[in-house]
């Protein structure tokens, strides 16, 4: 019978060998480290200078780890901020607006108040709203402009009473309900609102045209003062609005004044606030062709 060719190591001279050589190297290993843990123990400041020679020849390498993980990570942040960029734009673009709106709005009443006190020494006063509601609809015709809103009779909502945004006016109040009213809105055709230029007293008609747009028509004919960019804002005329608020930017001139786009659009308010008639005797005679077909 022939004998096997595969044989155990310790038939093997050489096999046996290697063996005993690496049981001699592991023992002299592990006695070195016993050593050198013993010496780290009683002599710690021992391989200071070693254990620096290794972090020396270690620092390029982890510094040029170091600087690729920061570099890494700035290419992200920019790169996300890239991405963030169009938000970001057009949220500042929206403040920005608003906070045009607001000054303007602010050096009107400014100017309002100091005209109203020089003449009639009149005193602040503090409007509160009668209301805070919902719009909750609009109208589905699209000849007409209306929109309804969540509160009525019982919320001491009456015919006629302002109604307004954050950004501006929205219309008033056209028809009331014990829960809801509908609201002419500044776009429809049957809206008429006296408004003057934020800054001078450049007056003018602000009349809704049946769709986003406003139609600025001035009073004074002549030569038109009127730059694209220009806010309009109430007058106080007519009775139902007070002075200062805003309601307009000019984007378009024409012969007589120009077109204007809304400041508050119903498409993008939520809630608005339902104020009192500034002076309501003069509001009576200030009625539309619509509110007196609706008296009738």
């Amino acid at each position: 019978m022939a004998p096997s060719s595969q044989r155990r190591s310790s038939y093997s001279k050489r096999a046996q060998y290697n063996l005993f050589t690496g049981y001699i190297v592991a023992g002299v290993g592990a006695l070195i480290g016993a050593v050198l843990l013993g010496i780290s123990f009683f002599q710690p400041d021992l391989f200071g200078g070693p254990r620096s020679a290794a972090q020396d020849a270690a620092s390029p390498a982890t510094e040029t780890v170091a600087v690729a993980r920061t570099e890494s990570k700035s290419l992200w942040e920019s790169i996300k901020g890239y991405y963030r960029a169009g938000s970001k734009n057009a949220e500042l673009k929206r403040e920005m607006e608003l906070a045009r709106i607001r000054l303007a709005e602010a050096e009107a009443v400014r100017q309002e108040n100091v005209r109203l006190k020089g003449l009639l020494d009149l005193q602040e006063e503090n409007r509160e709203p009668i209301a805070v509601a919902r719009l909750i609809g609009s109208a589905s015709s699209s000849t007409r402009r209306f929109a309804y809103l969540g509160a009525g009779t019982d919320d001491g909502v009456a015919v006629g009473m302002p109604v307004r945004s954050s950004r501006g006016v929205v219309g008033r109040i056209l028809e009331t309900g014990s829960l809801s009213s509908r609201v002419l809105l500044l776009t429809d055709s049957e809206s008429v609102l006296p408004v003057r230029r934020a800054g001078d007293e450049v007056v003018a008609f602000a009349e809704g045209r049946g769709d986003s747009l406003l139609r600025i028509k001035l009073i004074n004919l002549g030569i038109n003062p009127l730059q694209p960019g220009d806010l309009f804002v109430t007058s106080g005329a007519g009775g139902y609005y007070p002075p200062g608020i805003a309601v307009a930017i000019v984007t378009e001139l024409t012969d007589d004044g120009g077109l204007a786009r809304i400041v508050s659009d119903p498409a993008a308010t939520d809630y608005v606030a339902v104020e009192p008639i500034f002076e309501p005797e003069a509001a009576l005679g200030a009625t539309t062709p619509i509110e007196e077909e609706l008296g009738d």
